[in-house]
């Protein structure tokens, strides 16, 4: 083979310049500092003048509070700093078609219900679709809810499938997730074909196929399916979601066909054994199966990972990610590769916080100019043998060890006692994984390999081993895709980033409030394990290979449920200082005052310029504005105490999983022109108690703090007296929780917050008055 320098390069890593943007963080970090220095100098003066205690202890809580707004804007300074972008050029790749590695997609579901096989149908089959030699991709779909109605659609999509992808290939189809082709204005044009009559006619048939594709599929029903005569479906009969044993099915096996062909890429399900006695470690446990059962079928040396609702939004999608695996002088550089999640049918202007675009154009872009991007747990392409546990800088000494001297036990300690998987796994460690091409056993068929997969996915395997501490994915936290990042970045790897024209991967954003507080609380409670484990960041930097900024990148996200008792604190000050009549502010006539002015609308015209150069709306700006405000009042809350709680011994974490949401061309109706789906919806859980009961304090505190004012007894010039200053910070927090608000005064059924949430806030409230107004 031709010297790699000789050859056209297959990426280029491109900083970003960020001038402006680096003084204005300056400018922010100094308003913070001489704002702590006034603080700190004022309560000098304080104390030795005798202030009033209370007066002492808010303006000390103030400071520590605003101590810490330094820390998280220090942190973030420095993700910022270094932003990089990486071009690719799959069409370079044309003359290297024999380098391509194979490579196994994974792709995880975990309830039938709140993520509809549908759902997972229409991602399966863009990967099926996808622009690569269809002999290397297999697609191994992982259901941990044991739904034989799971296991029906993609039965039923294998088969569609032989249409599907011919057709996506043959037309050229942009967007192969058939929801969205079909959905689409337009979606009837083809850029190269000539003979439009025909293409009609191809596509309204393939329309058609699609919409009885979806009507089998909405209209199965489990019972049905478990008691047909043929038996297809006998191994889920008496199977509980919680207790069962492994169900693996071969639904499409290419295994036969030439690793160039352009058939249709295998399809295999796996439902992984489950036992009430046994810990499943939530997806990282269904992940470390997927990649046991895939390395004794079919080994490939790359795995690419997507959530059930993120569908390849870029056919070409393997072919970027392979000019980032392939394209460096060395692979450190590409430990995994990771595409910024990015959201389909996304609601304008972000209502609920969470599409995250301003994060990962910011942040995430940033980081990657240091040791590399987050691994974020979907649109991941990861090589095999880092997740094995071979780390960068000695894998030749590994690989000599593993191929020289084997230890057969010290195999067994790592691997677990697989003959099968222990062989690829050598393979794997001790060979170039860029000229593997076919699976390391060749066999007549990946039917013939279903008992060794059996074998490893069973829910004792992987006692006595590795799995989830040196090799796989990371136990110990339901982040298990940040620590499993911070694991491969510790062994001294580096990952790129993947964001190719159009996006890589597109999925489901989550609307409403319980959808979108669950989502939140399941992260920050993840992060807050892993701050508090022995795989912290600041730990991995000291005693591994984590680089210092990386891991001061890491803490960003960390961090985020220890802010939420920080911000609290900072706003129950206001309403405290209202209704005991004290202050935490600098009263309007005094110096600090304008450094607190200025403070506060250089942080908000910085974030809102930062919107703007993401070419979002100031709406949009606003939204995720207040809604960073409720997240840390509720979800981040809750994550903290319930932490906390486990820490203690006195409570256990529980994964709950989002709900995922498609519409299909059928969707509409009156149920739809009622519906909002950009307003706020609450339920009784009590996620929503303490921004509900924020939200009437600050209200309380706002009639208390106006009627004083109205009345001429603010005592604005009585020392430690509250003043417009306090004021204004509740009234800016009745904004910020305008939703909560609504839902009050004006909401009917799920926009309305339910009676059990008030009672408990109110309670809240009634308790703080009180002890903010005894002597």
């Amino acid at each position: 083979m031709a010297s790699a320098k000789t050859k056209l390069r297959l990426q280029e890593r491109v900083p970003l310049p960020r001038t402006a943007w680096k003084l204005a963080d300056l400018a922010v970090l100094f308003l913070l500092l001489a704002l702590l220095a006034r603080r700190a100098s004022s309560l000098v003066a304080a104390g030795g003048a005798g202030a009033a205690p209370a007066c002492t202890w808010c303006w000390v809580a103030a400071l520590i509070c605003e101590a810490w707004f330094t820390v998280v804007w220090l942190l973030n300074m420095n993700a910022k700093w270094n932003p990089v972008r990486f071009d690719t050029h799959p069409e370079r790749l044309a003359e290297r078609t024999d380098e391509l590695p194979a490579v196994d997609m994974f792709v995880t579901t975990a309830d039938p219900k709140l993520e509809p096989p549908l759902v997972t149908v229409n991602t399966v089959l863009s990967l099926l679709a996808l622009d690569y030699p269809a002999g290397k991709l297999s697609c191994y779909v992982s259901d941990d809810g044991c739904s034989a109605v799971t296991c029906y659609a993609l039965r039923e999509a294998a088969e569609f499938a032989k249409l599907w992808v011919p057709f996506c290939k043959k037309h050229g189809v942009k967007v192969r997730a058939p929801f969205v082709y079909f959905s689409e204005r337009g979606g009837a044009a083809a850029d190269d074909d000539d003979d439009v009559v025909e293409f009609l006619r191809a596509w309204t048939s393939m329309k058609n196929e699609y919409e009885e594709l979806v009507r089998r599929i909405e209209n199965a029903e489990e019972y049905s399916l478990v008691r047909r005569a043929d038996g297809e479906f006998a191994e889920f009969v008496g199977a509980d979601r919680r207790n069962h044993p492994t169900i693996i099915k071969v639904l499409w096996d290419s295994s036969n066909q030439d690793a160039a062909g352009d058939g249709i890429p295998s399809l295999v399900y796996v439902s992984r054994e489950k036992s009430p006695t046994q810990n499943h470690h939530f997806k990282a446990g269904a992940m470390n199966v997927l990649t046991r059962v895939s390395g004794v079928v079919t080994n490939a040396p790359i795995m690419l990972n997507v959530d059930c609702d993120m569908f390849a939004n870029n056919p070409q999608v393997a072919l970027h990610a392979m000019c980032l695996l392939l394209g460096f002088d060395d692979d450190v550089h590409s430990g995994f590769v990771q595409a910024p999640q990015k959201f389909y049918g996304a609601l304008k202007d972000d209502p609920f916080g969470n599409q995250l675009q301003v994060i990962f154009e910011k942040v995430v872009s940033g980081v990657a100019g240091i040791q590399g991007i987050y691994y974020c747990g979907t649109g991941c392409f990861h090589r095999r043998k880092v997740m094995y546990g071979v780390p960068p800088d000695n894998a030749a000494a590994t690989t000599t060890s593993m191929k020289d001297s084997p230890s057969y036990k010290e195999l067994q300690n790592r691997f677990g006692r697989s003959n099968e998987l222990i062989e690829s796994a050598r393979s794997i460690i001790s060979g170039d994984m860029f000229r593997i091409r076919t699976p390391t056993v060749v066999v007549p068929d990946l039917t013939s390999r279903i008992e060794a997969a059996k074998q490893v996915s069973a829910c004792s395997y992987e006692t006595g081993t590795s799995w989830g501490q040196e090799v796989g994915w990371v136990y110990g936290s339901m982040t298990e895709d940040v620590l499993t990042g911070q694991r491969i970045h510790a062994a001294g790897w580096r990952s790129a980033i993947l964001n190719p024209d159009p996006p890589a991967f597109l999925g489901g954003a989550p609307t409403g409030g319980p959808a979108s507080l669950t989502q939140y609380k399941r992260w920050a409670t993840g992060l807050l394990e892993i701050l508090l484990s022995r795989h912290n960041p600041i730990l991995l930097s000291a005693f591994k290979r984590l680089d210092f900024r990386q891991c001061v990148a890491y803490l960003v996200i960390d961090v985020w449920p220890v802010r939420a008792p920080f911000e609290v604190c900072y706003a129950l000050l206001g309403p405290y200082c209202i209704i005991a009549n004290h202050s935490f502010l600098p009263k309007a006539s005094e110096p600090g005052f304008l450094i607190l002015l200025v403070l506060f609308l250089g942080y908000n015209v910085y974030n809102l310029g930062e919107y703007k150069d993401c070419r979002l709306s100031v709406r949009a700006w606003w939204n995720n504005h207040r809604m960073q405000r409720i997240v840390s009042s509720s979800a981040w809350l809750l994550a903290f105490l319930t932490v906390v709680l486990k820490t203690l011994g006195l409570s256990e974490t529980v994964f709950e999983v989002t709900r995922k949401e498609q519409k299909s061309s059928s969707d509409g109706g009156a149920d739809a022109d009622d519906a909002d789906p950009g307003r706020f919806t609450f339920d009784s859980s009590p996620v929503f108690v303490p921004p509900t009961a924020l939200t009437m304090l600050s209200i309380v505190a706002v009639a208390v703090g106006a009627w004083r004012l109205v009345a001429g007894a603010g005592e604005e010039g009585v020392s430690g007296g509250s003043g417009v200053g306090e004021l204004v910070c509740c009234g800016w927090l009745v904004l910020c929780f305008w939703p909560f608000v609504r839902g009050l005064v004006g909401g009917r059924g799920s926009y309305s917050i339910p009676w059990s949430v008030r009672l408990k806030a109110a309670l809240l409230v009634a308790a703080f008055v009180h002890l903010s107004t005894r002597k």
